[in-house]
């Protein structure tokens, strides 16, 4: 089987990293003040598609034993190969920016923390789904608004699970969360955004190999002496 085949599964493969990169740090947007991560996200998705799309020219040029379809073939690999590169950096670049954009902003949000607003709804869903509770710990909250608008309590989202006896009341912290939210999302981005490195990267390399094999079969060509790869 000649190398181009592959090409399309590669192609979908980064479609669903690039879409998974979008979605988990989506539904953290409201913590995220730079948007760097979508940029390398933004990248491959394209890329995975024209390496879908080119996937099948490229089984096509190769059955055909076309020169012109091999060579315009190889030049779109190599271009494919280069955004790729420019995703990895981008990626690279934002995932040591993390730390500092989350220090930036989760401060300010939870201080707008009123129990109706757009940030309310942020950190509830934060604190519920990490399973934590306050920025770097659960103390953060007595510092807050909120907390002593409504009887030195913390919100309901950083009690244990679906516990219908959790108040808020800090006299119940054998049923409240008492992790800090920062260092938790922290380690999840840096997860998501690290997986999808890896991805690019094994992709990457992916591409230097089929480049070779294309090189090979359309220097067969050229010589008129094309034979399949899997002879």
């Amino acid at each position: 089987m000649s190398w181009p085949h592959p090409c399309c599964a590669a192609g979908g493969a980064l479609v669903y990293v690039g879409s998974y990169v979008i979605k988990s740090y989506s539904n953290f947007d409201n913590f995220l003040q730079d948007k760097y991560t979508f940029i390398s996200a933004g990248i491959i998705i394209p890329v995975g598609v024209v390496m879908f799309i080119i996937g099948t020219v490229g089984c096509y040029a190769t059955l055909r034993e076309s020169k012109v379809g091999l060579s315009f073939f190889l030049l779109v690999i190599l271009a494919i190969f280069a955004a790729e590169v420019a995703a990895l950096v981008y990626g690279i670049i934002y995932q040591r920016r993390i730390k500092g954009d989350l220090e930036r902003s989760m401060s300010d949000v939870f201080l707008k923390y009123d129990g109706q607003n757009s940030d309310t709804h942020a950190v509830d869903y934060l604190q519920s789904q990490l399973q934590c509770c306050g920025v770097q710990t659960y103390l953060n909250w007595t510092t807050n608004p909120w907390y002593s608008s409504i009887n030195n309590a913390v919100p309901v989202s950083c009690c244990k699970g679906n516990n219908t006896e959790c108040t808020g009341k800090l006299d119940q912290l054998d049923l409240l969360n008492t992790r800090g939210c920062e260092g938790m999302l922290e380690q999840l981005l840096q997860d998501v955004m690290s997986y999808a490195l890896l991805v690019i990267l094994g992709f990457a390399i992916f591409k230097i190999f089929g480049t070779l094999s294309v090189c090979v079969i359309t220097c067969k060509v050229r010589r008129g002496g094309y034979q399949s790869l899997d002879a």
